[in-house]
């Protein structure tokens, strides 16, 4: 009787103990890697069929532009062009004695200001200061768009806009055009120009 028992257990731990090995079984072969079918991309880059495949809008926007080295240069833009927006944004602003903006300038600071804008480097300085540092203007460029006027002992300062005007901070009109009438052509002291470099100088 107790032999019955004994191998009727044994019997149970077996059916059990095989249960579970073929449970376990199942469990792994559910983990092990598959033999995945291989695609091939128009590329000719081979990849599984079961890799992730990433999209990137950038990636196919940046395909279909040329790099930008290849592009052509935009259009030059001139010395006068410049400098005339640099002075038409200071137009109607305040003077104020020693400033050189943004938004407030006295005659030198403006000039200055205009000139750096346009990527003109040089020191700032008063009227005086800067007739000493440029030299004088030929007599065909004295009434030349850029040219620097001097006044009053050199004591003021302005950009030359043709032969009939030019640009300066007023102490009662701020930045301003002025016509070359019989007041201001009575106090010219003279011109200089403003040294640039040779690719700002076609117009």
């Amino acid at each position: 009787m107790v032999i019955k028992r004994m191998f009727l257990r044994m019997l149970i731990a077996c059916f059990v103990l095989s249960l579970l090995a073929v449970t376990a079984s199942a469990q792994t072969a559910d983990i092990r890697p598959t033999q995945a079918a291989t695609l091939k991309q128009a590329n000719g880059v081979t990849r599984l069929e079961t890799d992730p495949v990433i999209i990137s809008r950038a990636e196919a926007v940046a395909e279909q532009r040329p790099h930008a080295t290849l592009l052509a240069p935009p259009s030059a833009v001139t010395f006068n062009q410049l400098l005339t927006a640099a002075i038409d944004m200071r137009l109607g602003a305040r003077y104020v004695y020693g400033s050189s903006g943004p938004n407030v300038f006295d005659c030198s600071g403006f000039v200055w200001s205009a000139f750096q804008s346009v990527g003109i480097r040089f020191d700032r300085g008063s009227a005086r200061t800067l007739w000493s540092r440029f030299t004088p203007a030929r007599q065909d460029e004295r009434f030349k768009f850029g040219t620097l006027v001097f006044f009053n002992g050199l004591t003021h300062i302005g950009i030359v806009a043709d032969e009939h005007g030019f640009y300066h901070a007023s102490r009662s009109h701020g930045v301003a055009y002025a016509p070359f009438n019989d007041y201001w052509l009575s106090r010219i002291d003279g011109f200089r120009r403003v040294p640039m470099p040779t690719q700002m100088l076609a117009e």
